[in-house]
């Protein structure tokens, strides 16, 4: 598949490489559920209509029963300062933790395990009041203390820290309220309290066990209780009879299956070893909607904020890419809409950049070049006339798939003129590779956020200069995007937000640090008598997000 970059991998391994130490060697866009009504008749986000069962159901929930979850990847641990959380991470912190704070049905932040989350008018004092009464599972408080420790603990990981530096002090203000002061106003702050991708500290832990350094027996707030954990084989965890939200959950036990080969874990859903599975593979994908038996959602259409988007990223900091011309002539080379078809198999769509056709920052014209081979080859003509080189290195993964995603856009792009040699990469070294600016240029897949700030670190100018070391990887120093990225965090009003991230997507289109090939889709599939996997609710009784990205919620999950 397309190399898989998300900000696990990344600020993991980016985190170690910051700190001078060696590297050895990646959703999740904010997505609606799938559907609000009952399960007895539904359209799928996916397209397919009819009576099916799609993760939502109005019946009462029954108790009991266990949950075997088939999942794409295996985690390196739990903890939310150690621990590399992908999606996989995501469902598995959600198993035992509680987020400070949940997306509601319209993509807004509403309190979850705090009572409430505040903030001045400028966005730059924000106050968390924690609901009383709240314990971990080892029977401490969890109150005002507690969350002070868990910020304070991540300021501190290498692998967290770089995403709070906009924190200048973090006080415990009363017995459950906890003041975070910000050194310039960060309005989008909320968001990262939901714990998607990247936000991973919103999860709060027992502070000891936070302290330990354990990446097992984790220690939370959450629906189930660390039972067993047997890497690359399985994670079970049970019912907390003393779950703060009453009721929930229903399920007696929850047990996740890594199973990273796509067509087994297709397989082991259809043979009913697993009860339900995620994936982001497109055959999967299509094998699983044609499949009516099963209950089914994805995230095609239901789309806020930003999905991940396939893409080859550039490295704008040498030759031949610090050619605004060469970059040009590479977008117009490639035909989203044909890599759709030929690799996808039509099931993803197509991209022309960061944001979706839904989301309130795309543009229907945001300049970004479409395909037009003529233009390309004439462009290349053009640099090779000037004495610039049109010859490069094009690394991808070398599994079957990331081999056919590089020989096919190396045809695509062969064809403009272009000379273009493919590198093989192995995935566990790909993002120190992208780090150290040791590319030309690398198929990849990022963005997905639940707000676009979550962004800021991988776009920022700022962090594109640092010598041996950058986290904007593609190394964009255009000046115009840090005052388009500021102006998004500091905006108190939706239409500045709005006016400063269509601006963000503009200069993306006109720089051209990537070039944009297909969104990514992740599908939930299962068996019939799993129900309601996609239907969370507010501890308010709200409709909640369901889907986002490949994780969902396991509270309110039950069996029929």
């Amino acid at each position: 598949m397309t190399d898989r970059i998300d900000r696990r991998s990344f600020l993991a391994k980016s985190a170690v490489a910051g700190a001078g130490l060696a590297v050895a060697g990646a959703s999740g866009g904010l997505l609606a559920a799938c559907s609000s009504s009952s399960s007895s008749s539904s359209t799928t986000s996916g397209g397919s209509t009819g009576s099916r069962p799609d993760g939502v159901s109005t019946a009462t929930p029954k108790r009991g029963g266990t949950l075997v979850f088939g999942v794409d990847a295996e985690e390196k641990g739990f903890s939310p300062t150690l621990g590399t959380f992908d999606e996989v991470g995501i469902l598995y912190a959600r198993t035992v933790f509680d987020t400070l704070m949940i997306l509601d049905a319209n993509g807004e932040p509403q309190p979850n395990l705090a009572e409430s989350v505040t903030s001045n008018a400028q966005g730059t004092v924000w106050t968390i009041t924690m609901r009383p009464n709240l314990t971990f599972h080892n029977g401490a408080p969890c109150d005002g203390a507690a969350v002070a420790a868990n910020f304070k603990a991540h300021q501190a990981s290498l692998l967290t820290g770089p995403a709070l530096t906009p924190i200048q002090s973090v006080d415990v203000t009363g017995p459950l309220v906890v003041t975070i002061t910000m050194k310039t106003p960060w309005v989008p702050f909320n968001y990262y309290l939901c714990g998607g991708i990247g936000s991973q500290f919103a999860f709060i832990a027992e502070p000891n066990w936070l302290a330990s350094s354990s990446q097992t027996n984790p220690i939370g707030t959450g629906p189930f209780i660390f039972q067993d954990w047997m890497p690359n084989d399985h994670f079970t965890a049970t019912r907390n009879p003393k779950y703060w939200r009453t009721g929930m959950p229903y399920l007696d036990s929850i047990t996740y299956k890594p199973i990273p080969d796509p067509q087994q874990i297709l397989a082991s859903l259809n043979s009913g070893a697993i009860d339900i599975m995620h994936t982001s593979t497109a055959s999967d994908i299509a094998q699983l909607r044609a499949n009516t038996s099963l209950g089914y959602c994805d995230d095609t259409v239901n789309v806020a904020g930003e999905s991940d988007m396939d893409c080859i990223q550039l490295n704008l900091s040498k030759a031949p890419f610090n050619n605004l011309k060469l970059r040009q002539a590479m977008a117009y080379a490639v035909s989203s809409a044909q890599y759709v078809k030929v690799i996808n198999g039509g099931v993803t769509p197509t991209s022309n950049g960061v944001f979706t056709s839904t989301s309130p920052y795309y543009l229907p014209d945001n300049g970004y070049p479409a395909f037009n081979l003529s233009k390309a080859q004439q462009l290349v003509s053009e640099v090779k006339a000037s004495g610039g080189s049109t010859t490069f290195t094009l690394g991808h993964t070398p599994d079957p798939k990331g081999s056919q995603i590089g020989e096919y856009l190396q045809q695509q792009l062969q064809q403009a003129g272009m000379t273009v040699t493919l590198q093989p990469i192995l995935q566990d070294s790909i993002i120190n590779v992208a780090l150290t600016g040791a590319y030309e240029a690398l198929t990849w897949r990022q963005f997905g956020a639940v707000n676009p700030d979550l962004n800021y670190i991988f776009w920022s100018p700022t962090n594109a200069s640092t010598p041996g070391f950058a986290i904007n990887m593609a190394r964009n120093t255009d000046p115009a995007m840090q005052t388009a990225l500021i102006q998004g965090r500091s905006a108190t009003d939706k239409a500045t937000q709005v006016a400063a991230y269509q601006q963000v997507n503009r200069l993306l289109s006109q720089d051209i640090p990537y070039v944009w090939y297909a969104r990514s889709v992740w599908a939930f599939g299962a068996v019939a008598k799993v129900q309601n996997f996609n239907n969370p609710t507010t501890p308010a009784g709200n409709k909640a997000f369901g889907q986002i990205g490949g994780a969902i919620w396991p509270q309110q999950i039950w069996i029929s």
